[in-house]
């Protein structure tokens, strides 16, 4: 399966309507990857892409922020939410890494 970050619809103003988005937008893309769609796709090319998505959301994080601190943005809550998502995708993301390399450590010790 193809880890995605999803990013925060800006319209969005009630917490409770975020999270139920949230939560319907992992429904979808969980339905549309169990189809069979992805099963020719790449280790490399999934990483890549997953890397790619914290990325971005590390960046909207960062400039929601900033429009904050500028009052350009007066929704505390979208601004904290999107640091949130920041955060647990790059814990994610090195948390995927420490694993991959443990498992690489653990072959290269394994005996001939």
């Amino acid at each position: 399966m193809k880890p995605r970050m999803i990013s925060i619809d800006p319209k969005v103003t009630n917490t409770q309507e975020t999270v139920k988005k949230l939560q319907e937008a992992i429904v979808s893309s969980v339905g549309k990857e169990t189809s069979g769609t992805n099963e020719n796709s790449n280790f490399i090319e999934n990483m890549s892409d997953a890397i790619k998505n914290v990325s971005e959301n590390q960046q909207k994080s960062a400039q929601l922020t900033k429009n904050f601190e500028l009052g350009f943005e007066n929704d505390l809550t979208k601004v904290m939410i999107q640091q949130q998502l920041a955060s647990l995708g790059f814990q994610m993301t090195l948390n995927v890494r420490n694993k991959v390399l443990s498992a690489y450590k653990d072959i290269m010790n394994m005996p001939v």
